[in-house]
C-alpha cells in the first residue's frame, strides 16, 4: 500500500540542458516512468531564467508552468550552472525549487561547489545509455514517488 498522496497534475521538470542528445534521452527515460512527467527544456542558462522569471516567450504562465524540479547541467554556453544554480537559490520566490545537477563532471570542485550554492542532489552523468536512462528513471521515482514536496514551490 503506497501512503503517498497521488499527483493530481502532471509533475513539471524543467531540464536545463543544451546538449540535445542528452536532451532525448531525459524525455525517452521520463516518457518511460510510471510517473506523469511534464518534461520543459532550456537550451542554456539563459533561456532557464527567463522560462523561471517568465520573460520573453515564457511570459504565459499556462504555457510555461513552474517546475516541481530542475535538472541542471553544469556546463552550458551564455551561462553556466553554477550561475544559474546561485541565482536560484538567492531568489525567493524560486530558492525552493528542488534542484539536481546532473552533470559529465565528476570534479570535487564542481561537486561541493554545487552543495554550497544550494543543489538538491548532485548525479554524475553515466556515459553508458543504459545506466543514464536508468539513473533518470531512478531520479523521478525518487522526486515523485518518494519525496513530498510542498504543494507548489514558485509563488503565484
Amino acid at each position: 500500500m503506497n501512503d503517498q498522496p497521488q499527483r493530481r497534475k502532471p509533475a513539471v521538470i524543467l531540464l536545463v540542458e543544451d546538449d540535445p542528445g542528452d536532451q532525448e534521452l531525459t524525455r525517452r527515460a521520463l516518457k518511460h516512468e510510471s510517473i506523469h512527467v511534464d518534461l520543459r527544456i532550456a537550451n542554456d542558462g539563459v533561456q532557464a531564467m527567463e522560462y523561471l522569471s517568465r520573460q520573453g516567450e515564457f511570459e504565459d504562465p499556462a504555457s510555461s508552468p513552474a517546475p516541481d524540479l530542475i535538472l541542471l547541467d553544469l556546463n552550458m554556453p551564455k551561462r553556466n550552472g553554477r550561475e544559474v544554480l546561485g541565482d536560484l537559490k538567492e531568489d525567493e520566490r524560486l530558492s525552493r525549487i528542488p534542484v539536481v545537477v546532473l552533470t559529465t563532471s565528476e570534479q570535487e570542485a564542481d561537486i561541493l561547489r554545487s552543495y554550497d550554492l544550494g543543489c538538491n542532489s548532485y548525479i554524475q552523468k553515466p556515459v553508458d545509455i543504459d545506466q543514464f536512462t536508468e539513473s533518470v528513471r531512478r531520479l523521478g521515482t525518487y522526486w515523485f514517488g518518494v519525496v513530498t514536496l510542498p504543494s507548489t514551490s514558485v509563488p503565484v
